[in-house]
């Protein structure tokens, strides 16, 4: 479509799943963009969409009483691409901003995006860890130097969204969707900028099992597929290289910290 709503020049989509405790948390801090007393003359008019692949009927009231100015819509239940997907699809604004249901966007976020959306057609924020790391196998998808894309902080023009056809869901695992729809953006040589001071706190998760990681090796594979010219970054010595990296970063937190657990 070419035609938005340029009273809201953001649109952000927040895709959910059972996690209503970290959604709230995220709209909280969403929460001043629509309260008329803390609200300055510089602040942005956005609009808010949450997708539920879920479809938990105990969520809609919750947003609709907490969070008036929230839009809900059911995913459609083939997981977090797809729900990405549906989100963007219900935006009317010119951007979309997409980011997790367990991220705590920082004050300035949405102000800092607006500041490049003349000069870019693809913004992404940093990703910074929530919280302490307590145990060797939380990870966290830090992002303060640029370059990964990580869906859980990036705007990109709707139009700019939709040409590269969207987040590809044909991912057998929630993993690469957003590695591989960066690959089509750098492939584009789209306008694209990292903006220090557009970020969002993510929590450390503690690292899924081996179901989860046969399913990502499915989905890693899938990419190479799509991008044969990535061949080389996943051959068995990558592998092996970025699995010692892995083990002498584990190392060294288990030292520094004292944490061997």
């Amino acid at each position: 479509p070419s035609i938005f709503d340029t009273s809201r020049p953001f649109s952000i989509i927040i895709p959910t799943f059972q996690r209503h405790p970290e959604l709230c948390q995220c709209l909280d801090n969403l929460a001043p963009y629509f309260d008329s007393a803390t609200r300055s003359a510089q602040d942005i008019f956005i609009e808010v969409i949450v997708s539920d692949d879920a479809r938990d009927p105990q969520l809609k009231p919750l947003l609709l009483k907490r969070y008036p100015w929230c839009r809900y819509t059911e995913g459609p239940a083939r997981g977090p691409a797809a729900n990405r997907n549906h989100g963007a699809k219900l935006a009317t604004a010119e951007w979309i901003i997409f980011t997790d249901d367990d991220c705590v966007p920082q004050p300035g976020w949405i102000q800092a995006y607006s500041k490049s959306t003349s000069q870019f057609d693809v913004l992404e924020g940093r990703t910074s860890p929530l919280g302490v790391r307590t145990r060797v196998d939380d990870e966290c998808p830090i992002n303060v130097t640029g370059g990964y894309l990580w869906s859980c902080n990036f705007a990109i023009r709707r139009n700019t969204f939709w040409q590269l056809g969207g987040f590809n869901e044909i991912f057998p695992a929630a993993a690469m969707e957003d590695v591989e729809l960066n690959r089509r953006i750098n492939k584009m040589f789209l306008r694209r900028q990292f903006l220090y001071n557009a970020e969002v706190k993510h929590p450390w998760r503690k690292r899924k099992g081996r179901n989860f990681l046969k399913a990502h090796a499915q989905s890693v594979a899938t990419y190479v597929r799509l991008h044969p010219e990535t061949a080389p970054s996943f051959s068995q010595l990558s592998l092996v290289l970025n699995l010692f990296r892995s083990l002498k970063d584990t190392l060294g937190t288990c030292v520094s910290t004292g944490n061997f657990r």
